[in-house]
């Protein structure tokens, strides 16, 4: 059994969107295969951007991160599920990573270096957007997918980092968003 976080990174929760319909797709998959799932929905966790150096060092943490690190402790296996805007993440999820992965919990810096702290874990990255998936990787070269696996995720030791790149969204075509969902719940039972 696996233990999965998986971070619903869409910044809306008013109404359903295919974000989520992967993420619960995802869970599904890995729960009907034994692992145990706790999903963070950022956009209901109250998330707040930090402003300063001494806020991000600050000892006292607000709840949603002290919970959402402990949720991130105690995962094998973390899943991050957002739509490319303008490029990369949405902003919501970059303030939620930059208030949970802080120093002293995901990384510390030594004297002539670096110590990741979240050995032992791994990741999956589920994107979604407008454009054909492969005109991003190609023409684009996944770069904002490259940026957050290099700089955020290995930096605290997160690896490996797989991804799915689901391109072509807007389509409301069956048949593209069931492939999706199938490779979602695929990925869930094999808690990669």
């Amino acid at each position: 059994m696996t233990r999965i976080l998986i971070i619903q990174g869409h910044p809306d929760n008013s109404q359903a969107h295919f974000c989520h319909a992967l993420a619960q797709s995802y869970a599904k998959g890995a729960r009907d295969a034994g692992h145990e799932v706790e999903v963070i929905e950022v956009a209901a966790s109250g998330v707040t951007c930090l402003r300063s150096r001494a806020e991000w060092q600050a000892e006292e943490l607000p709840e949603y991160v002290a919970c959402a690190q402990q949720a991130v402790a105690a995962a094998d296996h973390l899943v991050f599920v957002y739509p490319l805007w303008l490029g990369t993440m949405p902003a919501l999820l970059k303030a939620w990573l930059e208030q949970v992965l802080r120093e002293q919990f995901a990384f510390t810096f030594g004297e002539k270096s670096w110590h990741p702290k979240l050995k032992g874990k791994s990741a999956r990255i589920i994107v979604t957007m407008g454009m054909p998936a492969f005109f991003y990787r190609w023409f684009y070269f996944a770069h904002s997918l490259r940026s957050f696996e290099r700089n955020i995720l290995k930096f605290c030791g997160i690896r490996p980092v797989r991804w799915t790149v689901c391109g072509m969204v807007e389509d409301k075509r069956s048949e593209r968003r069931l492939a999706y969902l199938a490779e979602a719940a695929s990925d869930g039972a094999a808690a990669r």
